[in-house]
């Protein structure tokens, strides 16, 4: 059991007022808040040991370069990767993304085969739009259902032996959708496909285990997941890692280095140039002891009851529809009402303090698929609450009748 109140205590920023209401921040697809542990770890590392990591031999140095080392290794064993060194730090998913599209430039030819989900992410569509773009490669969509789920039977007659390589992501983030990856990973190793995951939007509700998956990358974003922003995660397998070329030519990434010839250093630094974002590395991995301190299989069970109860809310009003009904999915609820635009009341419930995402949500081929504009969308995390909801549905309820 959650003590909520206990866990709200740790997150300063649910205390504040928006529009002279108590906060309701039902944003969380989009960000996560911070607790204040990991607050305060990026005030210690500024004000204790800022220092730039691995080249210096003076103690700030070391000990920061022991601190975001240690991040690592956390990040290694949440995730279960087989060594520290398939972990490499990048600037969030999308950068991951790119690294990874932009390394298979050199492996990919004409002719080959990319697949793809239509429940993606813009920032898993466009680069690998790109790739194919650059080497004559084709681009495949693997369809999506009415109910917001992948039509696996017409994935697994898309998937042949010209496929190279399939991305799908873990949960999608406009509708919730759960995708069934373990089948994905398995039918495209079948033909020797590579696969990419976008864990954006499951890794605040799933502990991932990329070993038992048998994943080849894996992709997220520490500021979904309690952490801050512009730090990324990106897991890939050594034999794949070694296979890329660096992304990036700079200092850290290198062994020697003249006029003549560069030599690049071994895993993970060989992905790392410059100096990276060491502070919100560090926070990251302190991000994720409160998370792992609080148990990923609690939140789930929590959440789940939280997007059920908003659901049973939700439906009893008159005109609304839910969008993404898939049997497995996280507390996700996109939705319209009627005829009325989300923005509109989106705008409503911002006057109520009341924090939702409208729009496409960066996911406009699910739109098109729909025939809608975008949605209203509300995503749940375990700080929020049962009375929020009510508060929520109250204010909905109220927005409709003034846009009505």
């Amino acid at each position: 059991m959650l003590d909520i109140n206990k866990i709200r205590e740790d997150f300063p920023i649910l205390k504040r007022e928006v529009n002279g209401k108590p906060l309701v921040y039902f944003d969380n697809a989009a960000t996560s808040q911070t607790p204040q542990v990991v607050i305060d770890a990026i005030v210690d590392y500024y004000s204790t040991y800022n220092a730039n990591i691995h080249r210096g031999v003076h103690s700030l140095s070391q000990e920061a370069t022991d601190a975001y080392e240690q991040a690592r290794i956390k990040i290694q064993k949440h995730f279960n990767a087989a060594q520290s060194y398939e972990i490499i730090f990048t600037s969030g998913t999308t950068h991951s993304i790119n690294l990874v599209s932009s390394g298979f430039e050199s492996l990919i030819n004409q002719g080959d085969e990319v697949l793809l989900s239509a429940l993606e992410h813009h920032s898993n569509i466009v680069p690998w739009q790109m790739l194919c773009e650059k080497t004559g490669a084709t681009l495949k969509v693997i369809p999506m259902t009415q109910s917001g789920e992948l039509d696996m039977a017409a994935f697994a007659k898309a998937v042949t032996p010209k496929t190279k390589l399939v991305f799908v992501n873990h949960v999608s983030n406009a509708l919730g959708t759960v995708n069934d990856i373990k089948t994905i990973i398995a039918k495209a190793h079948s033909v020797g496909a590579a696969v990419l995951i976008d864990g954006a939007q499951a890794t605040p509700h799933i502990k991932p285990d990329v070993q038992a998956l048998d994943v080849d990358f894996y992709v997220c974003s520490a500021h979904k997941i309690c952490g801050p922003t512009g730090v990324g995660i990106l897991y890939g397998k050594q034999e794949w890692l070694d296979k890329l070329p660096p992304y990036q030519g700079g200092g850290e990434m290198i062994e020697t280095v003249t006029f003549e010839k560069t030599t690049y250093a071994g895993l993970p630094h060989k992905f790392e140039a410059g100096t990276p974002n060491i502070c919100g590395g560090i926070a990251t991995g302190v991000g994720l002891d409160y998370m792992n301190s609080i148990g990923f299989d609690t939140i789930a069970t929590y959440e789940n009851e939280l997007l059920t109860y908003a659901t049973e809310k939700l439906i009893a009003i008159d005109g609304l529809k839910i969008y993404g009904t898939s049997k497995e999915k996280t507390a996700v609820i996109s939705f319209n009402v009627g005829e009325i635009h989300p923005y509109d009341i989106g705008t409503i419930l911002d006057k109520l303090g009341i924090a939702v995402r409208t729009g496409h949500h960066c996911a406009q081929p699910i739109m098109d698929f729909y025939k809608i504009p975008g949605t209203v969308r509300a995503s749940f995390s375990f700080y929020n609450t049962m009375e929020e909801i009510d508060i929520f549905v109250a204010g909905l309820e109220k927005a409709v009748l003034m846009l009505s």
